[in-house]
């Protein structure tokens, strides 16, 4: 089995700044580490989500998504902030996902929000998440409000050395786990 990196983007746009995010690093990761890489997208996996009650029985193509995230090897979520919190579909993917399943995996975690208050979401309630699970976020998190991004793209040279560091951060723990699979 091949290792892979699997982005998540919780959010429930289509031209969404939190799928750009994720995307990003996705792709910068697995273009240094020439990776094989996946891309979730909640939006597309709607509304089966908000029907599942549990694992079995649910359709292919969500049951594959569950997989994915559980089989990666190194994840990189995100979800827009909704009035301080990640995405209620986004938390209802992850209540699929077998408690045992992420345990000492590798995630790196971002959030985008309409403005600076909702910057500690990363800190007080994705880490939270992927702490129940007992997975091993990455130290470095990453945050980006509407005045970060302009048509898209960051300007901001601190927050684009700060997703640098999450990219390098990213590459470094991947590398390390993969010597010692």
């Amino acid at each position: 089995m091949s290792a892979k990196i699997v982005g998540v983007s919780g959010s429930l746009s289509e031209n969404s700044k939190t799928r750009r995010l994720v995307s990003n690093i996705v792709d910068r990761v697995s273009s240094k580490t020439r990776l094989e890489s996946e891309f979730i997208d909640i939006i597309d996996l709607t509304p089966d989500i908000a029907l599942a009650r549990r694992r079995d029985g649910l359709p292919h193509h969500l049951d594959r998504a569950l997989a994915a995230v559980e089989q990666a090897d190194l994840l990189v979520v995100g979800s827009p902030v909704y009035k301080g919190s990640y995405s209620g579909l986004f938390k209802l993917f992850f209540d699929l996902i077998d408690v045992k399943a992420l345990v000492r995996k590798p995630i790196a975690i971002t959030a985008t929000g309409g403005g600076d208050r909702h910057a500690l979401v990363v800190e007080h309630q994705l880490r939270p998440l992927f702490g129940f699970f007992n997975a091993s976020t990455l130290p470095t998190s990453f945050y980006a409000s509407d005045r970060d991004l302009v048509d898209g793209e960051l300007r901001d040279p601190v927050l684009i050395q700060r997703l640098d560091a999450l990219v390098e951060e990213s590459i470094h723990v991947l590398e390390r786990r993969l010597v010692h699979a």
